[in-house]
């Protein structure tokens, strides 16, 4: 009788065990699994730095000779907390770039009118931060940039300038396309039904409009020659190429000023349109605005800088090689930092466009002397840099063949496009 008692009581405990392990390890793994599927939290939303739920940000515009210190103080900030902010600014923000039309933003808590902080937008993406408690701490900020491919084509009537214009296309694309061709596309000389088409990146913040970014390929076709344009970026080469690997760069540029017009041409005897006299004109004069960049035409030391009353007024000779000298007259300042022994690099501000000297009009009279000789700035042949190295080449021909199919899809308008 006991023997059955003690194997009842044997077989209750084992019961009681048993369920007690299945009760712990259940509860255990619910837990274990409960854990494992929690959410993670939802990000805040924040403007710039700060979470929309806790701030409250008042927008307000810059007026005309506004500065820093007039702003900071108007918003109830201390003369010795500004001075300090200006401090704590060096190396981050010049204080003094602010400038009119632009937005700056006073950010405080919601529960709170006393400023917290100061937001000035320098750009459509860069903007600065001006902790104005203890810390006192000057960040910059930058919005995402958002890069899209894009395309334009377009047949010239009148320059490459109105093409854009004329159809609302950005400038600063023209500038760029041009820059690609620059050394092998005489602008000055494009006629009607000259055509191009490009491709290139274009940024945009929050949706508006930020900016030309890189070309990636473009060509330009002129009396049945098409010259097509490749950028390659690879172990040291960088640049511009053609279909066979030449640089599309070369020693010259083919002008040194951008979109103006030639108003006289290279001679042995033109009639001087001051002195109404018959004498040789030995440079191309190009007529554009008072204050047009001037750039060199290449690489080189300054070796002249001076004034001549009875001619070409203010103006600059670069020697750029044993043989080469080019020259610039009529500039109506000289770009800082340049003077005599000065070295320059192709495409660099050297001066702008003036009426100095003997002049009836603004415009720039430009010269190049070969071995102390003037010739024709429009005829001369310069070699170009070096093409893609046999390293290279193989990178190149797989770049060149995967743009080609991208430009390939780009089409010509059936029709002028300013007519459209």
């Amino acid at each position: 009788m006991n023997i059955k008692k003690n194997k009842l009581v044997i077989i209750i405990l084992s019961a009681v065990i048993l369920l007690s392990v299945v009760y712990y390890f259940t509860t255990y793994s619910h837990k274990e699994v409960h854990e494992t599927v929690a959410q993670e939290p939802v990000p805040i939303p924040k403007v710039w730095d700060f979470p929309v739920d806790s701030v409250k940000v008042d927008t307000f515009e810059v007026r005309k000779n506004q500065c820093l210190s007039d702003i900071l103080t108007e918003m109830g900030v201390s003369l010795s907390s500004v001075d300090q902010l200006a401090k704590n600014a060096v190396g981050i923000f010049d204080v003094r770039r602010i400038k009119a039309g632009n937005n700056y933003y006073v950010v405080s808590r919601k529960d709170s009118s006393e400023p917290t902080h100061f937001v000035y937008e320098d750009n459509i993406s860069d903007y600065f931060t001006f902790s104005l408690k203890d810390s006192m701490i000057v960040k910059k900020g930058q919005k995402s940039i958002d890069t899209t491919l894009c395309t334009f084509s377009g047949i010239i009537e009148s320059s490459l300038w109105n093409t854009f214009i004329d159809n609302g296309a950005n400038p600063n694309l023209c500038i760029a396309l041009s820059d690609v061709f620059a050394w092998t596309v005489d602008f000055f000389g494009v006629q009607s039904g000259d055509r191009f088409k490009v491709i290139y990146d274009q940024y945009s913040v929050e949706g508006k409009f930020a900016g030309v970014g890189k070309i990636h390929t473009a060509q330009f076709e002129s009396s049945g020659i098409v010259i097509p344009a490749f950028y390659f970026s690879a172990n040291g080469q960088e640049g511009f190429f053609d279909d066979k690997g030449n640089s599309l760069k070369k020693a010259f540029l083919k002008a040194p000023l951008n979109f103006s017009r030639i108003s006289s041409k290279f001679s042995n005897s033109r009639l001087h349109p001051v002195l109404k006299i018959r004498r040789p004109h030995h440079g191309v004069d190009y007529a554009a605005p008072t204050g047009t960049p001037v750039y060199s035409i290449g690489d080189g030391v300054v070796v002249k800088k001076t004034y001549q009353a009875g001619g070409g007024g203010n103006y600059l000779s670069i020697k750029h090689n044993s043989v080469y000298t080019s020259q610039y007259m009529h500039l109506s300042k000289f770009a800082k930092g340049v003077a005599a022994g000065t070295r320059v690099k192709q495409g660099q501000l050297i001066g702008y466009v003036g009426m100095t000297g003997l002049a009836s009009g603004p415009h720039l009279d430009f010269r190049i002397y070969y071995n102390g000789s003037p010739v024709d700035p429009l005829k001369v042949e310069t070699p170009p840099v070096e093409p893609i190295s046999e390293a290279n080449k193989a990178n190149f021909i797989v770049v060149r063949d995967s743009l080609l199919k991208v430009l390939d899809t780009v089409k010509y308008p059936e029709v002028l496009l300013s007519k459209r």
